[in-house]
């Protein structure tokens, strides 16, 4: 069974950074991408930025590309999420989602069919 366990969401103000973290079990770490969601209040859930654990290719929305880093630690099984300069309108839950590898890449945020539970980020301004 696939699990995905997020952690490292918080209180911080504008201009701060914070590192979510995603554990992931119940599967071949390395034969699947790993993207990151988030959801605001009223909002439709949107993704963030995802990473390919086989090969480290990573994609970003432009809304956080050049302050948000993705990466993955093979040995602990995790996917982190760096965000720098967070601004108020970074606030939401912020979810992982793992997919197996296709041959055929279906686009970066694309059928994501496991998910953590979520965690809150909320930026102050």
């Amino acid at each position: 069974e696939v699990q995905l366990v997020e952690s490292g969401g918080g209180l911080v103000q504008a201009g701060g950074s914070l590192r979510l973290s995603c554990v992931a079990s119940g599967f071949a770490f390395g034969d699947y991408a790993i993207a990151w969601f988030r959801q605001a209040p009223g909002k439709e859930r949107e993704g963030v930025s995802s990473i390919d654990t086989y090969d480290g290719s990573t994609y970003y929305a432009d809304s956080v590309r050049g302050r948000f880093t993705v990466s993955s630690d093979h040995a602990k099984n995790t996917v982190y999420l760096q965000m720098n300069n967070l601004k108020p309108e970074d606030t939401a839950v912020y979810y992982c989602a793992a997919r197996p590898e296709s041959d055929v890449d279906p686009g970066p945020f694309a059928d994501f069919s496991s998910w953590g539970q979520g965690t809150q980020v909320t930026v102050s301004s």
